[in-house]
């Protein structure tokens, strides 16, 4: 059984949105309350997914991960947020709980670089929660390296560090 990957349409957008909830939840709840992952729902992520996309399918590209017909993860990559035209910014892998440990996360990685080149960028840079130890070792098996930046953002109630990865492309 293979995973298929494909560019993201608008009806994929509530499915997204329920697998970054799931993906999230098993991912942080080692390390934040259940409280900060309580909300949004998968239903309220969808919508944010849909308005965002309305927003940024322009400047962005989604891909999505399916086997079997299912949705299993999803990649979401645009123009770095800090304005540097050289730079393209990997917004999110998300997985299916159940899909960790099956090469998808990698599949969605390699491609994500390879849109990032095809956009012209020269670099690649994402950020990740400080604590989620096992995303830091997967976008380090990936060639990313740490750059020293950190800032502060808040997931529901709790505040959390991310630390900014880059890579060349």
């Amino acid at each position: 059984m293979t995973v298929t990957l494909r560019p993201a349409t608008g009806d994929d957008l509530m499915g997204v949105g329920a697998l970054h909830q799931r993906s999230r939840v098993a991912a942080y709840s080692s390390f934040l309350p259940a409280a900060a992952l309580a909300d949004p729902t998968p239903e309220a992520m969808g919508r944010y997914w849909v308005e965002r996309w309305q927003w940024e399918r322009d400047t962005h590209r989604m891909t999505v991960a399916e086997r079997l017909g299912a949705l299993v993860g999803f990649s979401y990559v645009g123009p770095d947020d800090e304005d540097d035209p050289t730079t393209g910014l990997l917004n999110a892998i998300h997985l299916d709980p159940a899909e960790q440990g099956r090469g998808t996360g990698r599949a969605l990685m390699v491609d994500a670089l390879d849109a990032m080149r095809d956009r012209g960028w020269s670099r690649a840079v994402l950020w990740v929660l400080r604590e989620n130890a096992h995303a830091r070792a997967f976008y380090e098996r990936g060639g990313w390296t740490p750059t020293g930046t950190e800032r502060e953002e808040h997931m529901g109630t709790a505040p959390t560090i991310q630390l900014r990865y880059m890579r060349p492309l």
